[in-house]
């Protein structure tokens, strides 16, 4: 089941992340980095802030028990960075900040299922395109998304840590509304 996330998933959701973000580390990215990163970005009270936000969507895949085996963040508001304002050329974006499924269900349909429901969403907002930063070595990720439908248009940095990585801005045209 996929459902909009709630105040009380804020825990759940920064294990969730702490298991997952890792994996979409480039290699060779170091423990502190990583930590740091989650505790910045990923940590319970970061999620809670997301959930109170309301150009912020979290959307969950909920399997049985309870627990949250994936998760995307959309942000539903205009880039200040000047790269991703350059690639998206002024159209209506919906981010699409974080796309992560538990280990566990990789292979099983449950990213594309999530992809699905975080595109209708930023169709619902009236978005033009829907885009993401994704690391310019995360080969594994870069396919999926290509896969369902996105292509490159540009690069950024991204801070991880007290690094700064190399990203790629992928994004995907939404259909015109009818």
């Amino acid at each position: 089941m996929i459902r909009k996330a709630v105040a009380g998933d804020a825990a759940a959701l920064a294990d969730l992340a702490a298991a997952t973000f890792p994996l979409a580390c480039p290699p060779g990215s170091s423990t502190e980095d990583i930590r740091l990163h989650l505790k910045r970005t990923l940590s319970e009270d970061k999620f809670a802030e997301y959930l109170a936000d309301s150009k912020i969507a979290i959307l969950v895949l909920e399997q049985g028990g309870g627990r949250l085996d994936g998760y995307t963040l959309l942000v539903d508001r205009q880039s200040t960075d000047p790269d991703v304002l350059r690639a998206l050329g002024g159209r209506r974006s919906v981010e699409l900040s974080k796309c992560y499924v538990h280990p566990d269900h990789h292979g099983r349909g449950a990213a594309s299922t999530l992809m699905r429901a975080s595109l209708d969403w930023a169709a619902g907002q009236g978005a033009a395109s829907v885009w993401l930063g994704v690391n310019s070595q995360n080969a594994k990720a870069i396919r999926f998304y290509e896969k369902s439908g996105f292509t490159n248009v540009g690069t950024k940095s991204f801070t991880l840590g007290d690094s700064v990585e190399r990203d790629f801005i992928l994004e995907m045209t939404l259909p015109a509304k009818g």
